[in-house]
């Protein structure tokens, strides 16, 4: 569940960033924000970040088996779905009023959990996933069967993590792809940007890259 939340920008600002993180993000986070402002070009936006207490539980939508080692995924995210949205959402909106443009965006499996989310509610206007964990069992095909309720949805994956002897890891390509291509087809207003390097190159870029598409798009 969820151990901290960190704030940075103005909190009265009608674009209000959440994204779900891990541990302590703080430095990467602050980063994060400097690159938001200066890639989308916008000074007037917050950016709430949710710390968790147990990354692979808190963030996979169900149970599933270990891909590395031996910890496996606990199916929390509804639970941290549901404290988000009872007590994050209200105290962005007490500052920033009814309103504001919600913006959901996580990376890794919180990227992942990013696209889940917007399956289950329309409380967010866009969604940005950078690297996400679209390989995730059995994801595709709920996605297919719980459409988007949201406004617009960027994707992104490192050139290089597809390339893995990992058999899950391997399909992360092929996933994403697929995942982009049915939003497209679908209606979807998406992007999927490719960026060089393997899963952990640049986080702090690639969701600030996410994110600022997503104020552009909300213009």
């Amino acid at each position: 569940m969820i151990a901290k939340t960190l704030f940075f920008g103005d909190p009265k600002a009608k674009t209000q960033l959440v994204q779900l993180t891990g541990g302590d993000e703080e430095e990467s986070l602050v980063s994060e924000f400097e690159k938001i402002r200066e890639l989308s070009g916008c000074s007037e936006f917050g950016l709430t970040a949710v710390l968790l207490e147990d990354w692979n539980r808190d963030l996979s939508p169900w149970e599933a088996p270990p891909v590395f080692g031996s910890e496996g995924f606990g199916g929390g995210a509804q639970d941290t779905l549901d404290a988000v949205l009872a007590d994050v959402i209200p105290q962005i909106r007490t500052q920033a009023g009814a309103e504001a443009k919600l913006l959901l965006g996580g990376y890794s499996l919180a990227g992942l959990f990013a696209v889940w989310a917007a399956c289950q509610t329309d409380a967010f206007r866009g969604i940005a996933s950078a690297s996400g964990s679209l390989w995730f069992p059995g994801f595709l095909d709920f996605m297919k069967g719980h459409p988007l309720q949201t406004e617009a949805v960027y994707l992104s994956l490192g050139d290089k993590e597809e390339k893995t002897r990992n058999p899950v890891m391997r399909t992360v390509g092929d996933c994403v792809r697929a995942a982009h291509t049915y939003l497209s087809e679908n209606g979807m207003r998406t992007v999927l940007e490719w960026n060089p390097g393997n899963h952990f190159k640049e986080p702090d870029l690639r969701m600030a890259k996410g994110f600022a598409w997503l104020i552009k798009q909300m213009e």
